[in-house]
């Protein structure tokens, strides 16, 4: 069986479905057919023109990187930018370019998520939950058919909240109706008063499974004429969000703490906020630019948020109440690449020898734009 691009993008939707990008962002398949067969796969934090050469090298004709390279709405392909040209030079080589930024963000085993195992921080959990996730599913069905519907309903993905499945509320109670001469009632005659024994049957569901939900309920309820619902709920989804909050396995000083993120992450520099000479345990990260959590990691506890891209104004936020440390955009991102490529390889075994593990590769091209002196 050959590998095709699309092969691809079902596995990396596996762990980081797009539906969970934010809105802002641009993810997804940037360049190229989804229908092309693939040779290699280099993996990057960044696709600028140096790692498409890497690629040409490598014989690699999909690139998977974490940033994408188109964010905002280009108007020209001349080579005046550098994203014009690695643009160019990708399509002149038939390379495609997939990018999956905010969609592994904000999902378990993301980005944050693997700085937080390179700390060794434990009982870990979602910094910012994401809200409006949630939807709720409410639907008429004969109780004859119920077990059959709520089990269907399971199977295509409803009834999952944290660590918690098959969830669904279940109300008994009686339906009417009167179906008129064009109607075909499964239940009773048309033309007739009918009272059926029903059940009120409620399940929540993640708003990007609503589509396959649906047509799952269509094929298996028995009505001609289906009486649901879907509302939003207000409950935050604990597994998809920014951020992550966990615990170092024994406190430690600040200035231990500093140093261990200075080993983890080869930093040269950490910016941070005044030292509170007290034990750190409580750690909140965030991979990439991450001021907009200052609040959540103050209202969550942390005795330390490690994060990047914070200004000036940006530090009086720890008003003595949390160390606030800015390790470097790229700094704080860099293992990600990594957990790409261990996924992808592991994943992708099965399509061997069409694409042997040695052909999904970590580009060697450090893309950091920022340099120290």
């Amino acid at each position: 069986m050959e590998l095709t691009i699309k092969h691809v993008i079902n596995t990396l939707e596996e762990l980081a479905p797009l539906a969970y990008a934010e809105e802002f962002d641009n993810v997804g398949l940037l360049v190229g057919n989804e229908h092309t067969v693939v040779k290699g796969i280099l993996v990057t934090l960044d696709t600028i023109e140096q790692v498409v050469d890497e690629a040409i090298e490598q014989k690699c004709n999909l690139i998977v990187s974490f940033h994408p390279i188109i964010f905002s709405g280009l108007k020209k392909l001349n080579g005046a930018t550098y994203v014009e040209r690695t643009i160019i030079k990708a399509i002149q080589n038939n390379i495609a370019i997939y990018a999956v930024h905010t969609a592994l963000d904000n999902v378990i085993n993301g980005v944050s998520w693997e700085m937080g195992k390179k700390l060794g921080l434990v009982n870990t959990q979602t910094l910012l939950p994401k809200k409006g996730w949630i939807n709720k599913l409410s639907v008429y069905v004969p109780e004859a058919n119920a077990d059959e519907v709520r089990t269907a309903l399971f199977e295509a993905g409803a009834g999952q909240i944290g660590n918690y499945s098959n969830c669904s509320f279940n109300l008994k109670g009686f339906g009417t109706f009167l179906g008129n001469e064009q109607s075909n009632p499964v239940k009773g005659i048309k033309g007739e008063f009918t009272q059926e024994s029903e059940v009120l049957l409620s399940v929540i569901f993640e708003k990007n499974k609503e589509t396959s939900i649906l047509k799952r309920l269509r094929a298996v309820h028995p009505y001609e004429e289906i009486a649901y619902e879907i509302v939003r709920t207000e409950n935050s989804h604990q597994h998809i969000g920014m951020g992550i909050l966990g615990e170092l396995k024994e406190p430690m000083g600040e200035l231990d703490f500093l140093n261990l993120l200075k080993k983890t992450f080869h930093l040269k520099v950490i910016r941070h906020s005044e030292l509170r000479n007290k034990p750190l345990q409580k750690i909140a990260l965030l991979g990439g630019s991450g001021s907009f959590a200052i609040s959540a990691a103050k209202r969550m506890g942390a005795d330390a948020y490690v994060s990047a891209d914070f200004k000036y104004h940006d530090f009086f936020q720890a008003e003595n109440q949390i160390l606030l440390t800015d390790i470097g955009h790229y700094e704080s991102e860099q293992f990600t690449k990594n957990l790409l490529v261990d996924y992808l390889t592991k994943k992708l075994r099965n399509f061997a020898p069409a694409l042997p593990t040695n052909r999904v590769i970590l580009s060697k091209i450090n893309t950091n734009p920022v340099n120290f002196i």
